[in-house]
């Protein structure tokens, strides 16, 4: 990972127009030095004969230094504003230099045999692992992983989710029939006498509610009895009724062979399988199934549904102290753990992610390469220029000064060899 302190190390832009300036200077200071010295050992070799060496040594350095200064600007620009051909190359063959760095990248860089190779060496998976398996990251994964899923909350329109949520409602909770499935669960509860706690729990609440309020029955059945009866007949009579339909209540609640109570069971059984097989019975479910279905409190269910969820995920994301934060970062961190404990899991996520960057390259490399294509069409040649000429140009300044230097033996040596040539003839 690069660190802060070798990210400063990158000398800026205005760093290398400095330092380039800096170099063109050197390389034009020592071509004039070079001419200097060659004027006055010019002037005066005929009075000093060694010093025809050293013009010799100075008119090479002229040349080499005149030379590369001419080979470098022709890289950037036209030497002296001299439309000489084959030069200026840079900025008249941008978009062929800018093909050329893309089809380069392409076949060298995206290659299956570089990716994939990199990527089996590193260990994708155990560094991931290690990474991961940090609680610090882990939390500040889960932190990033919140505010985006918020945002993802936030973008999803209410309608639209609401809409899929009734979808999924009416496709997997109305299309189906109901009666057979109701039917089915209610048939095993019956054979497994589930269904006795149900009633059991219906004769509680019955007995419990007759018991507190014994005026319940009132005149029901007095008001049925003739009207000449006296009075003190028809509270009798109410009494009678009440604390008969009391005691049938506890003793079917009481006796689990009552025959009211078998009669309950033998109705749900029938109930069950009538839901199954009857035609008539199934017609009936569906068409309250419909009715409901045809009910506006469908879509209000659904958006109450959507609210509570997107509210409770809403603020449970945004709080660093909640139990989904903690567990996501729990989780993370397991992850991670087993991602380097685990060998054989690892080795499957290193062939899957392998498999998947080489999928990606081997379908997108000419696009992803493309961009560099693409970049450079769209620079100005100018811009161009001054971008390169920042890149490299002062290293191409000590060719220059190469050049001066190596002109300058290599005139001293021609020099010397044909004096020495010129003597011995």
């Amino acid at each position: 990972m690069t660190t802060i302190d070798e990210r400063r190390a990158v000398p800026t832009d205005a760093e290398r127009l400095v330092a380039l300036r800096r170099m063109k200077r050197v390389a034009a200071g020592l071509l004039l030095v070079a001419a200097v010295v060659f004027a006055v050992s010019f002037a005066l070799q005929d009075e000093v004969p060694w010093l025809g060496y050293v013009r010799a040594a100075a008119e090479g350095a002229m040349v080499g230094a005149i030379a590369d200064w001419f080979a470098v600007t022709a890289l950037f620009r036209y030497p002296l504003g001299i439309r000489i051909p084959h030069t200026a190359i840079i900025p008249n063959r941008k978009d062929e230099i800018g093909a050329s760095l893309g089809a380069f990248v392409e076949n060298e860089f995206l290659s299956d045999e570089v990716v994939l190779g990199k990527l089996r060496s590193i260990g994708i998976a155990r560094r991931l692992g290690g990474w991961l398996a940090t609680p610090a990251n882990a939390e500040r994964l889960t932190a990033e992983a919140s505010v985006a899923a918020r945002g993802v909350l936030t973008l999803l329109g209410d309608d639209d989710v609401e809409d899929v949520i009734e979808r999924l409602a009416r496709r997997h909770l109305f299309e189906p029939e109901w009666a057979p499935a109701i039917g089915r669960v209610g048939a095993r509860l019956v054979a497994a006498d589930q269904q006795r706690a149900a009633v059991d729990v219906v004769l509680e609440k019955t007995e419990a509610w007759l018991e507190a309020h014994p005026e319940a029955f009132g005149s029901m059945i007095s008001d049925r009895l003739p009207r000449w009866l006296p009075g003190f007949v028809d509270r009798l009579v109410d009494d009678r009724a009440s604390r008969e339909v009391l005691g049938l209540v506890r003793a079917v609640r009481t006796d689990d062979g009552h025959p009211l109570r078998v009669a309950i069971d033998r109705y749900l059984a029938e109930l069950a399988d009538a839901l199954q097989h009857d035609p008539a019975m199934i017609a009936r479910v569906e068409t309250l199934k419909v009715e409901l279905l045809e009910s506006p409190r469908v879509r209000e269910f659904a958006g109450e549904v959507w609210a509570s969820v997107k509210s409770t995920l809403d603020t449970a994301l945004a709080d660093p102290t909640s139990e989904l934060r903690a567990g996501l970062s729990s989780a993370v961190v397991e992850v991670g753990a087993r991602l380097v404990a685990d060998e054989g899991l690892a080795a499957k996520v290193d062939t899957w992610m392998t498999d998947a960057a080489a999928y990606v390259v081997r379908s997108y490399r000419h696009e992803i390469a493309g961009v560099i294509t693409e970049t450079v069409e769209r620079w100005d040649p100018r811009e161009t220029t001054e971008k390169l000429e920042l890149q490299v140009g002062r290293d191409l300044q000590f060719i220059r000064i190469n050049g001066t230097v190596v002109g300058a033996l290599a005139g001293l040596a021609i020099f010397t060899i044909a004096t020495a040539l010129h003597t011995l003839v």
